[in-house]
């Protein structure tokens, strides 16, 4: 195995800094030559409109190829309905379907809206109903996510959004590759047929990443966290810790054959341009070798 792909995932900007700021991670991340970029969809729908705004300008104005992030949540099933139409007349067909999470909260509570799409899988069935030909993206959890109680649960969930249409899913960030490997494992014994693309975050601020990570139910390695807290405020430390556990997981899972991953890049171009321009000379020195 000596080739691999990737893409990208960005989050649309509240301020015109923070759009200068996503500009500026574009113009160097399209010269990587990404399968596609994602965008991403906040928490109770609340970046609907920033959203579809920004895979709008990439669609007209960029090189690359967007997927666009779509949930659930506040929002009835014509108004998602009106929301895939305008993507496909702009010619954007890469869904990425999640249930979403409530407004105000991750860990908040889920409640279905009565008129609208209740779980990821009905909103797989609505985009397939919509486009047939659409690529359909969804989530998976390598760790399980938090409200599944058992390992059952969360397989017949991701089997329910195969059934519907699904055609690969993007898993939640992790930290070794056995976890992943692991997953793929059950995933495959459990008769879901599914290609799965490991998630790879790419955040040096450590107390961000503990956070998200225990939100998450993620867990972090003792020795990610001995070196990030020796790095202390470092900043240059901490991205290059970040750099280099990043290469490392990708390195071990291209070792065992996954060739396509999804970088969460938080918005900026260093630390993601580093780690790919990494795995390029590693994919190099293997076909040398």
């Amino acid at each position: 195995m000596t080739g691999f792909s990737y893409s990208f995932e960005f989050f649309p900007p509240k301020t015109e800094k923070a759009a200068d700021r996503l500009e500026t991670a574009l113009n160097a991340l399209e010269l990587l030559n990404p399968e596609y970029v994602s965008i991403t969809y906040g928490a109770g729908g609340t970046t609907r409109e920033r959203t579809f705004k920004t895979v709008e300008n990439i669609q007209k104005q960029r090189p690359i190829n967007p997927a666009t992030h779509l949930t659930c949540v506040n929002a009835s099933r014509e108004e998602i309905d009106e929301i895939i139409r305008e993507y496909l007349d702009m010619g954007v067909n890469h869904f990425v379907a999640l249930r979403g999470d409530p407004p105000g909260a991750v860990d908040g509570v889920y409640t279905p809206s009565d008129d609208g799409y209740a779980y990821a899988s009905d909103l797989v069935g609505g985009i397939r109903r919509l486009s047939p030909g659409a690529k359909i993206s969804v989530s998976a959890y390598p760790e399980r996510h938090p409200e599944s109680a058992t390992w059952q649960a969360e397989l017949d969930n991701l089997k329910r959004k195969v059934d519907k249409g699904a055609d690969n899913a993007i898993t939640q960030f992790f930290f070794r590759a056995d976890t992943f490997l692991a997953f793929q494992d059950r995933v495959a014994d459990a008769g879901i047929d599914l290609p799965i693309i490991p998630g790879i975050m790419l955040q040096p601020n450590f107390a961000g990443l503990s956070k998200m990570s225990d939100m998450c139910g993620v867990e972090v390695p003792e020795d990610w966290r001995v070196a990030y807290n020796h790095a202390g405020d470092d900043v240059e430390a901490r991205e290059d810790l970040t750099v280099r556990f990043a290469t490392e997981l990708v390195e071990d899972l291209i070792k065992s054959g996954v060739d396509h991953f999804h970088f969460y890049t938080l918005n900026t171009a260093p630390i993601t341009t580093r780690v790919i321009e990494n795995l390029q000379g590693y994919r190099s020195s293997r076909s040398v070798a």
